[in-house]
């Protein structure tokens, strides 16, 4: 199977320790995974924003780099949704025939992280091992656009001395929502206070989550408490192993 990772341009610029996690994880499990080069960004920020003609060059682009591969596998909820729901809208609305059959294509092959490790590898033991105790947030995009449900909490439940735990009220809303935090900054903020008291009741030592776009916004929250709950991506978890984990 031809596998390559979609990074994403949020955590190729500020996390890309999450991609190398996917890698080190899929690795493990005996598959090689490409990184295409001319990967950019999926063109969820022009869709959310309005300018969704200006999207479609973008996905254009996405359809092009990655038509060679079996499985398109990202650490990301939100872009995972993106490409999924939105660029079969966009390429409906504006493209040319020859794109919409790209698309319609290669989205079937294009997954969540631990969408593809449950669903297409059909493995929840990746041999993790991570003693601390962790409570999962599942984000607005997981857990209502690409509806992941146990899948997570699956992997989890199978690492080597993990505890985890439940945070109250988990399906809220952290309030991130990329410029919702910006544009409604004081509903945000209300909105992430409601969610770090609920990390901080369950007395986990790392929160977890499938996106990292949640996480910065939680983890941001957190810090300003002078919270010592650390923050990491779900994947990073994974690539603990014995000896290793921290």
């Amino acid at each position: 199977m031809r596998i390559a990772l979609f990074i994403t341009c949020f955590n190729d610029t500020m996390f890309p320790g999450t991609g190398r996690a996917v890698v080190e994880v899929l690795e493990r499990l005996g598959h090689t995974v490409d990184f295409p080069q001319e990967q950019t960004c999926c063109g969820q920020m022009h869709f959310n924003t309005g300018y969704r003609p200006d999207a479609v060059p973008l996905v254009a682009r996405f359809a092009r780099t990655f038509a060679d591969y079996d499985a398109i596998v990202t650490p990301s909820a939100s872009c995972a949704g993106m490409v999924k729901e939105n660029h079969p809208v966009l390429a409906a609305e504006y493209a040319p025939a020859a794109l919409q059959r790209q698309v319609g294509e290669l989205v079937p092959r294009v997954h969540e992280f631990t969408e593809f490790l449950t669903d297409v590898l059909g493995v929840t033991d990746v041999g993790a091992r991570f003693p601390h105790t962790v409570a999962y947030h599942p984000t607005c995009h997981s857990l209502r656009g690409l509806r992941l449900g146990e899948r997570p909490y699956q992997l989890l439940r199978a690492v080597k001395d993990l505890e985890l735990v439940e945070v109250p009220a988990a399906d809220s809303c952290c309030g991130f929502g990329g410029t919702f935090a910006v544009k409604n900054a004081d509903t945000s903020s209300a909105m992430l206070a409601d969610k770090t008291a609920g990390v901080l009741a369950t007395g986990a030592e790392v929160l977890c989550a499938a996106d990292n776009s949640c996480l910065m916004h939680i983890g941001g929250g957190l810090s300003r408490q002078g919270s010592a709950v650390r923050t990491m991506h779900l994947a990073e978890i994974l690539a603990a192993t014995e000896g290793g984990a921290q």
